[in-house]
Parts: structure tokens; sequence; C-alpha cells
């Protein structure tokens, strides 16, 4: 039966009218794809540091959004009374304040800012306070730790040095440190004790979670994962466990700093270390700085910590990188406090 022409009309007006209704959805669609990724900024702006040679991808690619956000964690809290310099006949620390040591050298106005100051940043109020606690004791150490590392280990901090705030953050004990770990898988025997658990050690892989154990504590490792043919015999390379574990402490290293392999490697040739970029040797130099500070400073302290400071095996929490780091190139985006503090800069103060 032959359709009438106002039959083919209305069918040809409902036919217009569903294309254009799909063709207005699909537009909005596109819109919301373009508009949406823009206004969130996970996909659109995004911006780049080149970190290594011209023409080989090395570089560091960021969402604007996250580095917004990383600038408002990072943010240094400024001193509300700036460094007094002293003056003729002014009186110490030493022969007013108990507990004073090893800050009685400091004038009394100095000594009281410094003070006020520590236990805003590690959170404990009773930091020098005229009856001995082990906050105290601890604190004391942690002092000549800082001393030393603004002092000893400059060709790492530079001039940007640290201080307690550094790692603190308000906080008693510093976020990302470590305890030594128990083993995941004991009946699996020491090739596989420590792996195949996903942890937060080792950031939910199957990895080793006794990595900053290896490469931050203990000093006879290497970092190293490969010769340069497959594994033949008399070649040299890694085990396939210190593999895992280098892969393990590359996970770390990725995540203190917020950075990709690009910031140290050139990817294409990981054994050309001339290749690599200034960054690989930073990271060396900032192996070893970690190392010190937990033998020096961190297992020395362990015999002042009450037992809820201490870890299953007993032990101090000791720093990592992501201790100072916190998921930043630089800690605290190379933000210094030194100038306001220059009584953590060393022993002898350096007032402007």
């Amino acid at each position: 039966m032959s359709k009438s022409r106002n039959q083919i009309r209305d069918e040809m007006t409902g036919l217009l009218m569903r294309g254009g209704l799909i063709g207005l959805v699909a537009f909005a669609a596109a819109v919301a794809f373009m508009a949406i990724p823009r206004q969130i900024g996970r996909i659109w702006p995004t911006e780049t540091v080149q970190t290594g040679f011209r023409g080989t991808g090395m570089d560091v690619i960021s969402f604007q959004s996250a580095n917004a956000a990383a600038v408002a964690a990072n943010a240094a809290p400024a001193a509300a009374f700036p460094p007094q310099p002293p003056v003729a006949d002014e009186a110490l620390a030493g022969a007013s304040a108990a507990n004073a040591d090893p800050l009685g050298h400091l004038t009394l106005r100095n000594y009281n800012r410094l003070v006020e100051a520590m236990r805003e940043w590690v959170g404990h109020a009773d930091l020098f306070a005229e009856e001995e606690t082990y906050t105290t004791a601890v604190a004391r150490s942690m002092i000549a730790m800082t001393w030393a590392i603004n002092d000893e280990w400059d060709v790492h901090v530079g001039a940007t040095g640290v201080t307690c705030w550094t790692c603190h953050r308000g906080n008693n004990v510093p976020t990302n440190v470590w305890t030594l770990p128990q083993p995941l898988n004991s009946w699996a025997g020491p090739s596989a004790m420590f792996q195949n658990q996903a942890t937060p050690a080792n950031y939910s892989t199957a990895l080793p979670v006794d990595a900053l154990q290896r490469f931050l504590l203990e000093s006879d490792q290497a970092v190293g994962v490969h010769g340069t043919t497959p594994r033949n015999p008399g070649e040299a390379g890694a085990s396939i466990l210190a593999t895992y574990q280098t892969f393990s402490l590359m996970q770390h290293f990725s995540n203190a700093l917020g950075v990709n392999c690009t910031y140290c490697h050139n990817t294409r040739a990981f054994a050309e270390l001339d290749q690599a970029t200034p960054q690989w040797s930073t990271a060396q130099i900032g192996r070893a700085m970690v190392q010190d500070i937990n033998n020096t400073w961190i297992l020395p302290i362990t015999e002042l910590l009450p037992a809820e400071r201490l870890g299953p095996a007993g032990d101090a929490p000791k720093v990592s990188c992501a201790t100072c780091h916190q998921g930043a190139a630089k800690p605290l985006l190379g933000q210094s406090m030194l100038a306001d503090w220059p009584e953590l800069a060393g022993p002898e103060p350096v007032y402007q």
C-alpha cells in the first residue's frame, strides 16, 4: 500500500528531529570532553621541564593542578619574629634557661624564638622544658644532626639546607619514615622472603619491601640491574633478587621526588651513565647522605625512644628520600628557611 504525501512528510520530519537530537548530544559530549579536563586540570593544561639532552624526550610532565597542590603542601611557615643579632653583654640562654644544651650559647631572645618554633614544628610542647623528657634528649641529637647535614652534606642540600620543619612539618614523627620489615613469606626462602606481597613499603607491587634497608641503611650493595648482554655466564651484572630490590628502590625514588625515570636516566640506554642527567649524580650523593644519617644519628637514639615509637623489630624510625622530599623534586620546592633560622645552619649562627 503506497504512503500518502503527508505520511512521507511526517516520517522525514521525525528522522530530521532524531538526527538533530543525536547531533546535539554528540556536540555536547565533544564540548564536555574538551572543557571538563581543562577545568579539573588533569589532562590540559600540563607543564614540562627538560631534564636531559635536547631531542631525547628526557623530561618530566606534570599537571598544573598537581603543581598547585604541591605548592600548598610545601609552604614553609613564616617566622613570627626575625632573628635578632646579638648585642654587647646580652644574656645567654645557658645562664637562665634549664636544659638549654646544646643551644645555651644563643642569646636568650634567639633561644626562646627558636625553641618556640621547634615546639610547633615537631608538635611537642614539652620540648626543652624545665623537666627533662625523652623528646628533649632526642631533640639534642637531632639538632646536632641538622648542623651536620647543613655543614657536611652541603654538596647535596646546597644553600637551601634543612631545618626541623623540612622533615617534621608539624608531626611528632615525620611522615615517610620506615623501620626494619618483617618477613612477608618466611616459608619461601631468602630470595622471596620480603616480596610478592603488596604493601605501602613497595607501593603495592610484588617487589621486595626490604629495598630501603638494603640501599638506605646498609652500604655494601650496589644499585644495578644488568650487564650489557642478557645473563651470559661470567658477564658482570646483578642477581635477580638484587634486580628486584633495585626496581623497588627506583619506585621509592620516583614517588619520593614526584618524578619519572627520565629525571635521572636516558631510558634508551640505562647502562650509559655518560648519558644520564646531573640529577643521577645528585641521587647517588643523596643516598650516601641518607645512609650516614641513619647510621650516625638515627640508630644511636633507639635507646632514647619509648617502645611505642619503635618498629616491630625494636628499631628507631629511619629516614628515606621521601622524609625530606615528600613528593617534591626539591624539599619545600627549594625554599630555604635558614635565613630566618641561622641557629640551625650550624652551631655558630651568622646573623645578617
